[in-house]
């Protein structure tokens, strides 16, 4: 979520980004969950117990919204520790992003509560909030699924640094190339032969075949080329 946004006191103050006062930097739970059609929802739910906290707690809200008392006896020492303890009770608003899934979200200082329903959000919901596809299908019991998911780099987000890096390294390869007759290579050049089983390797974004016309059942050695990067 943004940390440098709107004032929900004065909508029209400036920004640090002038000129977006009306465009939301970010996709509201709302956004992320539309369409969604779960009809087999698979869920690691709250306790009864624990349902009868968060139905005290409304959307967008955390263990604050308890009574002192309340909170105090569903929190036992967590309650007197220092930092915001955000996750404590936290009922998710649509209007806002949803927090870091993560793999438990039906604990008690994790807790991912559906904003109208008290439970927990379900498999499907976390998947979809990450960014997997609808059908993506994941393995094992229901722990083992929500870990699957909490513990997954957000989709969308793997492929931007996927992206970032790829357009990075071809450039610094293709300033390497430019250099390479030159004082100092900015990258290091590696060449290796490919595997006895698999007779096939990639290099510069292309699968390459072995073409051995003895068709010898061994390889030799692989062999790397070194250059010292410039400093």
């Amino acid at each position: 979520a943004p940390t440098h946004g709107l004032s929900l006191e004065d909508p029209n103050q400036e920004t640090l980004f002038t000129g977006r006062q009306q465009e939301l930097p970010f996709a509201t739970l709302k956004e992320a969950l539309d369409g969604l059609h779960d009809p087999d929802p698979v869920v690691l739910d709250f306790s009864p117990r624990k349902k009868s906290f968060l139905e005290m707690v409304p959307p967008g809200s955390n263990w604050r919204s308890l009574p002192p008392e309340v909170a105090q006896e569903s929190m036992g020492k967590a309650y007197f520790a220092k930092g915001g303890r955000s996750g404590w009770w936290r009922r998710l608003t649509w209007d806002l992003p949803c927090p870091t899934v993560v793999t438990m979200p039906n604990h008690a200082s994790t807790a991912l509560c559906h904003p109208t329903e008290t439970r927990a959000l379900t498999l499907r919901e976390c998947a979809r909030i990450q960014g997997f596809p609808d059908e993506w299908e994941f393995s094992g019991s229901p722990a083992e699924q929500f870990r699957q998911v909490g513990n997954a780099v957000p989709v969308i987000l793997g492929e931007v640094c996927g992206e970032l890096l790829a357009d990075h390294l071809g450039a610094a390869y293709s300033e390497g190339l430019e250099k390479r007759d030159g004082q100092h290579p900015t990258v290091r050049q590696v060449y290796l032969r490919s595997h006895i089983r698999t007779r096939r390797w990639f290099h510069n974004g292309q699968t390459r075949v072995w073409e051995d016309p003895e068709d010898l059942p061994t390889y030799g050695a692989a062999k790397t080329n070194r250059r010292e990067a410039s400093r």
